[in-house]
């Protein structure tokens, strides 16, 4: 089916994804924490970079081929990871992860997602990443690595922004229960959405199978707090050198934020960098991230990658332009996966692909890194930085 005359964004594949997912699970993929006020500087800070349009260039002839810590991506952009992706669709993990490999782009698992790494792992042909919230056993941790390169994850994406649970306010007076479970109210949601209930049917209760081996799902807690959280601990630095000599693949620490903290990363051995306000979820004091991004990219010469608030092609070629050199979408993966269906991760790839080609044919450029220190408009001291 062809979706470009319905599904022109990324925000008609949101109000899509809305009508067809219960508002319990849908709140817990699309809203942040607090007010939103850092969700919303996110997306204020990415309108404020701005290009001038470059003329009497010929043909554009683009060429968006990324090389990234040893592999080559058939364009910058790549998926983050969700936690719970599979409450918001069943067999969310499978869909992304099969596509990103035919796709030629990297996709990340979430430590909290529910398809475990023995099931995702094959499909990723060898160069799958896995985000780590970080266990606080030892024999947790050893064990969860193992695992990971046994099932063919070459890359760990290590999550250093998440040290307490975030209150996530709108998520619970969405309904969301820990572990998810049938309440009355969410009953009446899953009846308004026949779709979603009939695959949820068929496919039975979402569990975090990545955790499972190590902890019991079935004890009611707060509904911000998952099975994840009685086995994580709050890292320090010397939790990242642990995980150093421990990990004999690449290492991103995803969460940089302070130019101080990407140069002793650096140093302290980690192959690249996230740039990252984790979409507004964490923290609703933050900075939007691209505020930051120019001057993580001024103290290390690793490379970085970048999220939180990306919409659309022009968007990644904003972050590139600042600094990023891979630029990663969450949400609007899901929202791809709940509106079209199995076909949804294409659509959005070649939504985003197309969006990519009729920006930067305005800017003269046939490679996105060429637009590196060409923004004319943002922040001033996010750029003086």
């Amino acid at each position: 089916m062809d979706h470009h005359s319905r599904y022109l964004t990324v925000e008609d594949l949101r109000r899509r994804a809305r009508a067809r997912v219960p508002h319990f699970a849908f709140a817990y993929l699309d809203t942040a924490t607090g007010t939103g006020a850092a969700a919303r500087r996110n997306r204020d800070g990415l309108d404020r970079v701005r290009f001038m349009p470059s003329i009497l260039h010929g043909e554009p002839a683009p060429d968006f081929e990324t090389p990234f810590l040893g592999h080559s991506y058939a364009l910058p952009l790549g998926m983050a990871p969700v936690g719970q992706s599979g409450l918001l669709w069943p067999g969310a993990e499978r869909m992304l992860a099969g596509h990103a490999h035919k796709a030629r782009l990297p996709y990340c698992l979430s430590n909290v997602a529910n398809a475990a790494p023995e099931e995702i792992g094959p499909l990723t042909g060898g160069r799958g990443w896995f985000q780590l919230y970080p266990p606080r056993d030892e024999a947790i941790r050893l064990d969860m690595l193992k695992r990971l390169r046994d099932t063919g994850f070459d890359t760990l994406v290590f999550t250093v922004d998440v040290p307490v649970a975030a209150r996530r306010e709108a998520q619970v007076r969405g309904g969301l229960v820990q572990p998810p479970r049938l309440t009355p109210r969410i009953l009446l949601q899953c009846l308004r959405t026949p779709a979603w209930s009939l695959a949820r049917a068929h496919a039975g209760m979402p569990r975090m199978e990545t955790l499972m081996k190590y902890a019991d799902d079935d004890t009611p807690r707060d509904p911000t707090k998952h099975v994840g959280y009685l086995l994580r601990t709050a890292p320090d630095w010397s939790y990242l050198g642990w995980l150093r000599r421990h990990w004999t693949g690449k290492l991103i620490v995803k969460g940089v934020l302070k130019p101080e903290d990407a140069t002793r990363l650096e140093a302290e051995g980690a192959d690249a960098l996230w740039v990252s306000t984790h979409g507004g979820r964490q923290f609703d004091g933050s900075p939007a991230a691209i505020d930051c991004l120019p001057a993580v990219r001024a103290a290390t010469a690793l490379p970085i990658l970048f999220d939180s608030g990306i919409e659309g092609g022009l968007d990644v070629l904003r972050a590139i332009s600042l600094g990023a050199d891979m630029v990663m979408l969450g949400r609007a993966w899901l929202y791809a996966v709940c509106a079209p269906g199995e076909d949804g991760p294409a659509h959005l790839t070649e939504l985003l692909h197309r969006d990519l080609i009729a920006n930067i044919g305005q800017l003269g450029a046939s490679r996105a890194e060429a637009l590196r220190g060409h923004a004319i408009f943002a922040n001033p001291r996010a750029l003086s930085g």
